[in-house]
C-alpha cells in the first residue's frame, strides 16, 4: 500500500468536521482525502429517510460542503448502492483506504460488514470508529453479561463508562483529488409541489448551527431545565439539539464534555446538568435496545403485546395526524409537528398516549408518521419512545398509564401560549376552557368566535370512554398473556 494513494472518508450520520474520529484518523494517515457522501435508497433493507429528515439532510449536506470547501477540499456526492459507489470511487481515484464512523441499526451494520469484508479481501484498508454514542451498545453490560433492559440501572452504569477523551479539533485545511460529483439539487431532498417546509425556518441545520444552539442553551436556559423541560409554552425549555444529534452535526461526547465543564466551573447547576445528560442517556439506552432488537420499529419489544386488541380506524388516525382530535393539547402538538418538523418531548408523550390509549390504534402507526414528519426521526429514539408510551417497550411500567390530555394541558401549558400558537382558532378562549373548549357555555364560545364542530372539532372520543376502553384492552391483554 502506498501512502500517496488516496483514502476515502465516507460521511454518513456524522456530518461534521469537529470531533469526527474517522476524519481525524484519515487526516493523521497523511493521505490525500476523498470526502464522500452516498445517498443510498437502492440497497435492500435500508429504511429511506422521511420527508422532514430529507429536508434537514439537504441543508446539512450543503452546510458541510461549504465548510469543506472553505478548508480547501470538496465533498463528493454520489447516489446508488453504497458498495457500488465505493467501488466506482476506488476505481476512479486508486484509493487504498476507507475510513468511516460506525452505524448501529442492523441493516446498516450488515451492509458495513459486507463492504468491509469485500474491501479488505481486495487489499483495501478499512477503519471504523465511534462518533455517534457515548458508549457503544455492547460496551455497557449487566453483571450477568447481558444488556440492560431498564433505564435507571443502565444509565448509572453507562455514565461510569464514558471515555471523555480530548476533543478532536476542526481540521481547517483538507486536500485531495477532485472527483466527479452529483448535484444535491438533483436528489430532490427539498420538498416541492407543494413546499410544505415554510415553517422550518427557525432551524439552522449544519455543524455551526449545532454548536451555536449548544452554546446558547448552556449559556442560561439549561439552568432550570429539570423544572422547565416539560413546559412547551416556554421558549428554550429544551435544547433543540435532537436533529443535530440525529445527523451527527454534533456528537454526544461534545455535549457531555461541555456540560461537565460548565458544572465544574459553576455556570451550570449540577441538578440541571445531570438531568439534561440523562436525556442524552435515554438516547444511548434506545440505541442499545435497537442494537439487540433490530425489529424495534415494527415488532413489540414485549412479545405479549401481540395479544393487544388494537383497533383500525382510518378517520380517527387522520384526525390525529392533522391535529383535529378536539383535544387542544393533542392538536397543538400534531400541528407543531407538521408546521415545524419537531415537537416538544412532553407533547410527544401526550399525543402518543392519545393515539395508543384513547384511540387504541397501534403504536406502529405513530412511529411511521413521526418517521416521516420529524426532522430528528432517529431509528432508535423514535421506536423505543413509541413502544415505551404504548406500554410494549422496555422499562414501560406502568404500561397501563393513560395520560389525560386535559390535565396535561393545564399543568404543562398553564399560560396557554402553546395551544394558542398552534390552534389560533382557540386564542380568544379564557384559560379556564382552553384545554377543554366543550366545557365552555354558549356565550363564552360565541364571544371567542368558536363554533364547535365547525371552527374547531368536537372531541373524537370522550376522555373517560377512551380511558376505560384502553384499560379494558389492557385487561384483555393480561388475561390472554396469563393464559398463554
Amino acid at each position: 500500500m502506498s501512502k500517496s494513494a488516496p483514502a476515502i472518508v465516507w460521511f454518513r450520520e456524522d456530518l461534521r468536521l469537529t470531533d469526527n474520529p474517522a476524519l481525524h484518523a484519515a487526516v493523521a494517515s497523511h493521505r490525500p482525502l476523498v470526502l464522500l457522501f452516498i445517498h443510498d435508497e437502492a440497497t435492500d433493507g435500508l429504511r429511506p429517510h422521511g420527508g422532514a429528515s430529507k429536508w434537514w439532510l439537504d441543508k446539512s449536506l450543503r452546510a458541510l460542503a461549504k465548510t469543506i470547501d472553505a478548508a480547501g477540499a470538496r465533498l463528493t456526492f454520489r447516489s446508488g448502492k453504497s458498495a457500488d459507489v465505493l467501488d466506482d470511487i476506488i476505481r476512479e481515484t486508486g484509493a487504498e483506504a476507507v475510513f468511516w464512523n460506525r452505524r448501529y441499526d442492523k441493516p446498516e451494520r450488515d451492509l458495513d460488514a459486507r463492504i468491509k469484508e469485500d474491501l479488505t479481501g481486495r487489499g483495501i484498508d478499512v477503519s471504523s470508529y465511534n462518533a455517534r454514542l457515548l458508549n457503544e451498545p455492547w460496551a455497557v453490560e449487566t453483571n450477568a453479561g447481558g444488556y440492560y433492559k431498564v433505564f435507571t440501572p443502565y444509565w448509572k452504569q453507562a455514565r461510569q463508562c464514558v471515555d471523555a477523551r480530548d476533543t478532536y479539533g476542526r481540521h481547517k485545511t483538507l486536500s485531495g483529488p477532485k472527483v466527479d460529483s452529483e448535484s444535491l439539487d438533483d436528489w430532490g431532498l427539498h420538498p416541492t409541489r407543494p413546499d410544505w417546509s415554510a415553517g422550518f425556518g427557525d432551524w439552522t441545520p449544519g455543524e455551526d448551527g449545532a454548536l451555536a444552539r449548544l452554546e446558547e442553551f448552556l449559556d442560561g436556559p439549561i439552568n432550570g431545565y429539570k423544572d422547565n423541560r416539560n413546559r412547551p409554552d416556554m421558549d428554550w425549555s429544551t435544547s433543540g439539539l435532537s436533529p443535530h444529534l440525529r445527523f451527527g452535526e454534533i456528537g454526544p461526547l461534545q455535549i457531555w464534555r461541555a456540560v461537565h465543564a460548565g458544572m465544574e466551573a459553576g455556570s451550570i447547576h449540577e441538578k440541571d446538568g445531570l438531568h439534561f445528560l440523562s436525556e442524552i442517556g435515554w438516547r444511548e439506552f434506545s440505541h442499545t435496545l435497537l442494537f439487540y432488537n433490530p425489529d424495534l420499529a415494527t415488532e413489540n419489544y414485549n412479545d405479549s403485546f401481540r395479544h393487544m386488541p388494537w383497533r383500525t380506524d382510518k378517520a380517527a388516525l387522520k384526525a390525529w395526524q392533522t391535529g383535529q382530535t378536539g383535544y387542544p393539547m393533542v392538536d397543538a402538538g400534531m400541528r407543531q409537528l407538521w408546521q415545524t418538523g419537531w415537537m416538544h418531548n412532553r407533547v410527544r408523550m401526550i399525543v402518543a398516549s392519545f393515539l395508543t390509549k384513547h384511540l387504541l390504534l397501534p403504536w406502529q402507526e405513530g412511529e411511521t408518521w413521526f418517521w416521516d414528519t420529524l426532522v430528528d426521526a432517529d431509528p432508535a429514539n423514535n421506536a423505543a419512545s413509541w413502544q415505551w408510551t404504548a406500554g410494549s417497550g422496555a422499562d414501560a411500567a406502568p404500561y397501563f398509564r393513560v395520560f389525560n390530555p386535559i390535565s396535561q394541558g393545564t399543568k404543562f401549558d398553564e399560560t396557554g401560549d402553546y395551544v394558542r400558537r398552534f390552534c389560533p382558532e382557540l386564542k380568544d378562549l379564557p384559560d379556564k376552557y382552553l384545554h377543554a373548549p366543550w366545557e365552555a357555555d354558549a356565550a363564552t364560545l360565541k364571544k371567542a368566535g368558536i363554533t364547535l364542530g365547525k371552527t374547531y372539532p368536537n372531541p373524537i372520543v370522550d376522555h373517560s370512554v377512551g380511558r376505560q376502553r384502553a384499560l379494558d384492552a389492557y385487561d384483555t391483554l393480561k388475561e390472554k398473556r396469563d393464559a398463554a
